[in-house]
């Protein structure tokens, strides 16, 4: 049985007998509910959702930016992801108000797509996601010392990395943790981080570790976002489990603020009430992880980072994946 389709569809009919009007930042308006929980064995599937088509690749190029440590809507773009984009223009509209002439959408979109030097300055979303993830920054240094005043310096710190290191050396930690809540940083960014941290676990079994994901999401958009986040996530699970040669396990979602936007209402019970079908499978794809033997002998193995740098959507093949056909939702921004 696709058990996770299941908890999806219960927590979609939880919200709509149960959700409380909330008003929120966009003006849509939303039915919410607080503090709920989903939980996936992997063993079971790939937990990307079939009771409606799932732009697949999308969420992979997302994934992808946000592991190379990118928050330039531009990479996303090349690769026809559009999910950062309101985000970023409505950043960039900000500096046209008092101003008639303000330029569509699709013009800030192509502008981004062919400008080098604007899409270095207006792409830009601030310290999101894969700053914190990657190149999260702290200040060091004495700011006095021996009568005089020092300079304040500033260090980053790769927590993927460090989460790598970890599980490679002490797998039984308990401090198997990456956040991107960096309250000094928050005023920076577009959007304040909706799945704000995750932690993983590792346990040993018959000489194999298995290996689990538990994120934590403030905000949840349950019709458009929840399962991109699920599926995400999960294939974060896959990527880390093979760098460090574990078996993916469990992987559990934390649910906060849990809502639909009122005009989601309609497609969310269209979508609850369609049967799953089975889960696919994930293949990644073995030429960004292998080297010829002469070239890894001269070379070395790639680094974690080197391989994600590698890696495009394409490198992640889904398998056996059956789907009922798309449903349209605008995304509130």
């Amino acid at each position: 049985m696709n058990n996770i389709e299941r908890q999806y569809q219960q927590l979609l009919g939880d919200i709509l007998e149960n959700g409380v009007d909330k008003k929120d930042r966009t003006g849509t308006g939303t039915l919410s509910v607080f503090g709920r929980q989903i939980r996936h064995k992997m063993s079971e599937g790939f937990p990307l959702l079939t009771t409606k088509k799932m732009a697949w690749k999308v969420m992979v190029a997302e994934l992808l930016w946000f592991l190379r440590g990118d928050t330039n809507i531009k990479f996303l773009l090349d690769y026809d992801c559009h999910i950062w984009d309101g985000d970023a223009y409505k950043n960039y509209t900000n500096k046209f108000l008092g101003y008639e002439d303000v330029p569509s959408k699709e013009e800030f979109i192509k502008q981004i797509k062919t400008d080098a030097e604007f899409a270095k300055k207006w792409g830009e979303l601030g310290p999101i996601y894969g700053k914190q993830w990657r190149k999260w920054e702290y200040q060091y240094g004495d700011e006095y010392s021996g009568g005089h005043h020092l300079p304040t310096l500033k260090k980053q710190i790769d927590q993927i990395q460090n989460l790598i290191n970890e599980l490679k050396s002490n797998p039984d930690s308990r401090r198997l943790m990456v956040s991107a809540w960096n309250v000094g940083e928050l005023d920076q960014m577009v959007l304040p981080p909706c799945h704000y941290g995750f932690q993983v676990y590792t346990r040993e079994e018959n000489g194999q570790r298995y290996i689990s994901l538990m994120w934590n999401q403030r905000s949840v958009d349950t019709f458009l976002g929840l399962p991109f986040n699920i599926a995400s996530y999960g294939l974060l699970l896959e990527i880390i489990a093979k760098e460090v040669n574990m078996v993916p396990d469990e992987l559990i979602g934390n649910l906060g603020d849990v809502h639909l936007y009122k005009n989601h209402i309609e497609q969310a019970k269209e979508q609850m009430y369609r049967r799953p079908y089975d889960l696919p499978k994930v293949q990644i794809t073995e030429r960004n992880w292998y080297q010829h033997e002469l070239v890894k002998e001269h070379l070395g193995e790639k680094t974690f980072s080197e391989k994600i740098m590698s890696y495009r959507p394409d490198c992640f093949e889904l398998v056996g994946y059956q789907s009922h056909e798309k449903i349209k939702a605008p995304l509130s921004n």
